[in-house]
């Protein structure tokens, strides 16, 4: 059972009344749901998440960190596999998205440099400008200078 200084006891409900409500109609339940039905589901919820946060501390603590990884919470559902398949099925969803909206992602609201530069030449920053014309400004990457790495061996004089 949780921790009674883990639960809000006193301060009633933890989730909005009427997506607990939802939640009990589709799953058949009577178009309104009693009251108490809804209080009971509210706990169990509340129960069940504060449970597993503490599960997967011990799993974490256990691995002797302090701080609470992903990979703590899987380790924890690893004998549930359909919640750890939803889990997972989750998150790839939630990683396809990031990867999408980044590829949508644009410079629309970046501050766009005044300065004229010809392709080809030097512009008033020094540096030099490959490509050219309208519309390049957004496309155009920064090239990252290489270090070139010296050998001491160079700089030993064998006699």
């Amino acid at each position: 059972m949780t921790e009674p200084r883990m639960r809000q006891r006193g301060k009633g409900p933890q989730w909005e009344q009427r997506d607990l409500e939802s939640f009990l109609i589709a799953y058949g339940d009577t178009a309104p749901p009693l009251k108490a039905t809804v209080l009971t589901l509210d706990e169990i919820i509340t129960d069940y998440i504060i449970e597993t946060c503490h599960e997967a501390a011990a799993v974490a603590t256990h691995a002797r960190r302090q701080k609470i990884k992903l990979d703590d919470f899987k380790f924890m559902l690893r004998r549930d596999t359909a919640k750890l398949g939803r889990v997972s099925e989750l998150l790839e969803t939630d990683k396809e998205l990031k990867r999408k909206r980044k590829a949508f992602d644009t410079d629309e609201g970046a501050v766009v440099d005044t300065v004229e530069e010809v392709p080809g030449e030097k512009g008033k920053r020094g540096k030099k400008v490959e490509g050219g014309g309208e519309g390049d400004e957004g496309e155009r990457k920064k090239k990252r200078k290489k270090k070139v790495k010296t050998d001491d061996a160079s700089t030993v004089v064998s006699g």
